[in-house]
């Protein structure tokens, strides 16, 4: 195993010093070019030490801490200013490296800080910023001064990865008092698996909102963690990521001002009126701007671990000696031809899901920046992006797994942490929730232009006549949908093939 850490950390500071000075190299280059290119030159430079100065502040985080020190790491980093707040609308492109850059530290110390990060940056504070208002964005400063930490409570016990279709906390006006009354009605509506949920100062609070006797659907709250009325408890040990905290939360009639609602498409008077004040906007759909931005992060953090998986595995398997049996000398365990041609084809796939996630990501940033809503299609695109790239990375993954014998036993292998892969699944819109609905919104439109000629319109064809029985009966449509699930799961995947081969 001394071979193996030799090998590692060569390849780290290869890979890093490699990385650098390509990009330090190419700004050389181009100093004797226009000004327009000398200026291009020095953001790359810009950005390559930015990308150092970030990878040299989360050195520190191991798998290993407990949630109390993992904590302090992110407070820590928050109060560096590395990544402001506003980086998600302002310099989109730090926002997503740094989430690559802590994926690729998941192969060795788990995928705990990553989760604490992403919950924190793009989550929590990513919803603030997408429908709060001036006053509440201003307040991200003393966020990133005092180091606070932020969650999201979306998720709840009875909905699970049907999270956002049911949200049964609910939030009530009164006016007596200009305050909002959250409560959980029962214990399937307490949030679950809130990451940084115990140690977090501030909680991004998704209720189902009354006003008066108008019940207005899910809305956003920002909601200080020490209000009375509040209960935790942990989700206890994991397989993975123990270094991060995963909490229940409850709410019993918490109090909060009228100020906490993140009002920046809507508002409620205070005699107990509401209005939502941007045409054509609900507030649920500013806050479904998190999961676009969730599911670009997580598709390439799904990448970049594999990557790094791969890499590591390869530096190891170059340099393991193997017998062989026609005498021929030098033999190593990269040269066994499955494990070769394995090498091969998951870095050639890896190639062409990390260029589609990346135009995803080019056509996001835009958006993100005006604070404009993706349309259909690009939302399409980005539910395949997380999903192709999430499902390919476990399956090549695993793949690798079975190709390197007990080497893949080993703690310091790398596949010990191959349930962040998991958490990418269902992490911002589980996998199979996500194919569903992209077959479910096909249907829609096969129900109205009918058979194009395509692979998908070919398969919405044939469960049309498997759902037909139903004679648009609800339920009996439910039942057929579930028996020929297989069917449903083909024209998913025959849309998403379509996605990626017209990006």
């Amino acid at each position: 195993m001394a071979a193996l850490t030799r090998a590692v950390r060569a390849l780290s500071h290869s890979t890093r010093l490699r990385a650098v000075t390509t990009q330090r190299v190419h700004a050389l280059s181009t100093l004797s070019r226009s000004h327009t290119l000398s200026t291009a030159a020095a953001a790359i430079d810009e950005d390559a030490e930015w990308s150092v100065a970030f990878k040299d502040a989360t050195d520190a985080f191991s798998g290993e801490d407990t949630h109390e020190v993992s904590a302090q790491r992110m407070r820590e980093l928050v109060k560096s200013g590395l990544l402001r707040h506003t980086d998600l609308r302002d310099r989109p492109d730090r926002f997503f490296e740094a989430h690559r850059l802590l994926a690729r530290r998941a192969v060795s110390e788990g995928p705990g800080f990553w989760i604490r990060f992403t919950v924190h940056y793009n989550l929590c504070y990513g919803t603030v910023l997408a429908v709060g208002n001036d006053d509440q964005i201003a307040s991200l400063d003393d966020v990133e001064a005092l180091g606070k930490l932020g969650c999201f409570a979306l998720t709840e016990k009875r909905a699970g990865v049907q999270s956002g279709l049911v949200v049964e906390t609910s939030a009530t006006f009164d006016a007596a008092t200009n305050e909002f009354v959250l409560n959980s009605p029962n214990q399937g509506a307490y949030k679950n698996w809130i990451s940084q949920g115990h140690v977090a100062d501030q909680a991004v609070v998704l209720a189902d909102l009354t006003v008066g006797s108008e019940r207005v659907g899910p809305h956003a709250f920002l909601v200080d963690m020490a209000s009375p009325g509040i209960s935790t408890g942990d989700m206890g040990i994991k397989t993975t990521g123990n270094d991060l905290d995963n909490a229940w939360i409850g709410f019993q009639g918490v109090r909060v001002p009228r100020s906490a609602l993140l009002d920046a498409h809507c508002a409620v008077s205070a005699d107990g009126t509401y209005a939502r004040t941007t045409e054509g906007i609900a507030p649920f759909e500013m806050i479904g701007q998190r999961l676009y931005t969730g599911r670009v992060a997580v598709a390439q953090a799904a990448l970049a671990f594999r990557r790094q998986v791969f890499e590591v595995t390869e530096a190891y398997a170059k340099q393991k000696p193997i017998p062989d049996v026609a005498g021929r000398k030098g033999r190593v365990l990269a040269d066994i031809p499955q494990l070769r041609a394995l090498f091969a084809d998951a870095a050639a796939r890896a190639d062409a899901l990390e260029a589609f996630v990346g135009t995803c990501e080019d056509r996001l940033a835009p958006l993100l920046k005006t604070g404009a809503v993706p349309d259909a299609d690009l939302a399409l695109a980005i539910a395949t992006a997380k999903v192709r790239a999430v499902e390919d990375s476990i399956d090549a993954c695993c793949q690798l797994k079975q190709e390197v014998g007990s080497y893949a036993l080993m703690g310091d292998s790398g596949f010990k942490h191959l349930d962040f892969l998991n958490c990418c699944k269902f992490a911002e819109g589980d996998s199979r929730v996500l194919a569903q609905k992209m077959a479910r919104d096909y249907m829609r439109v096969f129900a109205k232009k009918g058979d194009d000629g395509t692979a998908a319109s070919h398969l919405a064809g044939d469960l049309a006549k498997a759902l037909a029985p139903a004679g648009g009966d609800k339920v009996a449509t439910a039942d057929l949908w579930d028996e020929h699930f297989e069917k449903v799961y083909l024209l998913a995947d025959a849309v998403m093939d379509r996605v990626v081969a017209e990006a």
